[in-house]
């Protein structure tokens, strides 16, 4: 068969394409998977709270470890 090889000039240009940030019309709801779960944006959001607070009292730490 043929293949079909694209340069990296044009897959960059496809990524910013509107069509690239849609999700196709057909996918199904599937919470965790395919849409994002109620139970990971509450975490997700505590999670930047908590990153921002760090930030605004001046402590900074190297890196960021979930426990």
């Amino acid at each position: 068969g043929t293949r079909i090889i694209y340069d990296r000039k044009f897959l960059m240009e496809c990524r910013n394409s509107p069509i690239a940030k849609t999700p196709p019309s057909d996918l199904p709801d599937i919470p965790g998977v395919t849409s994002p779960n109620v139970e990971e944006l509450k975490i997700e959001n505590n999670h930047v709270q908590n990153c921002d607070e760090k930030v605004s009292a001046g402590e900074e730490e190297q890196f960021d470890m979930d426990i």
